[in-house]
């Protein structure tokens, strides 16, 4: 599309908004405003840099083989910018504890430090990006009995629990040097395959590693602790420690932010209703949006039913500043790249049209018992031209519009990714 058809389509969806008494100059303003934390190990296959032979654990899986996965930092900073330069707006980049600078050496989970990630931060700042990060609980020898900060094992718990300490102050030195919180995401894929017994002496032992971790007291001015849950996983299928029940709790109790995974969930429930309920009782939540099929399988985001229900609740609360918004998924069965701009772009397009609904308006409507209103705009903006608004938002934003960003991406593969044998 040329610039003045953009703009032209733009101007009448102003128009088509105002009927219902939208203001779309106001809805791109906030969304402009909204980073989105990228997820590296989409460009690897969850893999990192701690150890090439390393084998991927935990309940996780990654599936196919489509060339041109990124092999090095270098070759994973490349594919992120790239994917930085199709997508409108500044975000934000999550980093697992694996995939430090270690310059070809093993160092082990309970040994890194901040010097480790400090190439990254750099790479960063120069950039004009924040990057969150996470303790990496899996792919590792101290992880094959299933469990980790909630082991029987007390020399298991011990290595885990300083696992957990160093990636708390690596992440408090980003959130330093960038000036602004590091999100530090705790995920542990504790659990077993079978009917379990001891299901309460896990649960004990785990409140007994946190606490003592978390005794650390940090500046949240530099970083936010968050405890992600999770239903199940595979090898875990019957019992998961860090349960939604138990972290709910948790975080409750300790003032803590709480992540909830789109994916981690039963396959009948979903995120976007917790939302609201969990707002009322923890300082922030953090999300990882990502697209379950039958089960927490990462597939790539896309325009669903339920993106979209999730954007409307973190808008419709009118607490969007204490909801942070994080990516989580991974194939390898498509061109990686391609598949976070689908997944980013999907995202944005779901919060724009949760910004672009008359939210007072509606409200009144419910106070006033007007549900056959309230019936009747919900239809009418499922019709309304929110992507023209959109397209407008990516020409400002000076990226490509519409479905541009494929020839791009089909480039880049050409000439970057296809080579990497």
């Amino acid at each position: 599309m040329k610039v003045e058809q953009v703009l032209d389509a733009y101007k009448y969806a102003k128009e088509q908004y105002a009927t219902l008494g939208v203001d779309v100059e106001n809805a791109v303003d906030k969304l402009k405003n909204i980073s989105i934390s990228i997820h590296c190990w989409q460009a690897d296959d969850v893999l990192g840099f701690e150890n090439p032979d390393g084998e991927l654990t935990g309940g996780i899986q990654t599936t196919g083989n489509f060339a041109g996965k990124a092999r090095t930092i270098n070759e994973l900073r490349s594919d992120i910018a790239k994917v930085l330069s199709l997508i409108p707006g500044k975000h934000r980049i999550s980093l697992h504890a694996i995939y430090g600078d270690f310059d070809g050496e093993f160092v082990d989970r309970d040994q890194i430090e901040p010097k480790h990630f400090q190439s990254w931060i750099d790479w960063a700042l120069e950039n004009g990006i924040k990057i969150d990060f996470n303790s990496t609980f899996f792919s590792h020898d101290k992880s094959k009995s299933g469990y980790t900060l909630s082991d029987f094992d007390p020399a298991i718990r011990n290595f885990w629990k300083e696992h957990l300490r160093r990636c708390r102050r690596i992440a408090a030195e980003i959130g330093k040097q960038q000036g602004d919180p590091c999100i530090h995401n705790i995920w542990i894929p504790d659990g077993e395959k079978d009917k379990t017994v001891s299901r309460y002496e896990h649960r004990k032992l785990l409140i007994e590693s946190l606490d003592e971790v978390l005794e650390e007291k940090i500046s949240t001015e530099y970083l936010k602790d968050c405890l992600e849950c999770k239903l199940f996983g595979i090898g875990s299928e019957s019992y998961v420690t860090g349960s939604h029940e138990f972290y709910m709790g948790y975080t409750v109790k300790n003032n803590m932010m709480l992540t909830l995974d789109a994916g981690h969930f039963h396959p009948t429930e979903t995120i976007s209703d917790k939302i609201s309920t969990m707002l009322l009782f923890v300082p922030e939540l953090n999300l990882h949006v990502s697209r379950p099929e039958r089960w927490d399988s990462d597939h790539v985001v896309i325009l669903t039913d339920e993106l979209q229900a999730i954007a409307q609740e973190i808008v419709r609360s009118g607490q969007m500043d204490r909801v942070n918004i994080g990516l989580d998924y991974f194939d390898a069965s498509i061109n990686r790249v391609g598949a976070y701009v689908v997944g980013i772009r999907a995202t944005q397009k779901a919060m724009l049209q949760a910004l672009l609904e008359p939210t007072n308006q509606l409200r009144e409507f419910e106070k006033k018992d007007k549900r056959f209103e309230r019936m009747a705009y919900l239809e009418e903006l499922k019709a309304m031209p929110w992507n023209s608004v959109y397209n407008y938002f990516c020409q400002h934003q000076g990226v490509v519009i519409g479905d541009a960003y494929i020839k791009e991406i089909q480039e880049y593969e050409k000439e970057v990714t296809s080579k990497r044998v």
